[in-house]
């Protein structure tokens, strides 16, 4: 497949939500994976990861990330203000610095 763009990477600012509705289901678990280090790097640790509802699939992407990432001391799904099981929130510990 080609495309008329260079592949270069994507700079997203780091917030406590990332949104995945833009990010190709193929780049989704190395988006996440980017997204949690950084996000502990910047001392955050409540987040919101919006993986959309579907079928199901981002979100097993995501928690399967979530489940093996060291710092993740919990994950659920978002109250229903929040987005539900359209996102997860997370729980990340403190680094030490």
């Amino acid at each position: 497949m080609h495309s008329e763009f260079p592949e270069e990477p994507v700079r997203i600012p780091v917030t406590d939500v990332l949104d995945l509705h833009s990010i190709p289901p193929r780049d989704v678990k190395a988006v996440v994976e980017e997204y949690l280090s950084e996000a502990r790097r910047l001392g955050l640790t409540a987040l919101r990861i919006v993986h959309g509802r579907g079928i199901g699939v981002q979100r097993e992407t995501v928690r399967r990330v979530l489940a093996r990432t060291e710092f993740v001391t919990n994950f659920a799904d978002a109250p229903p203000e929040a987005g539900g099981w359209g996102a997860t929130v997370v729980t990340l510990r403190q680094s030490l610095h």
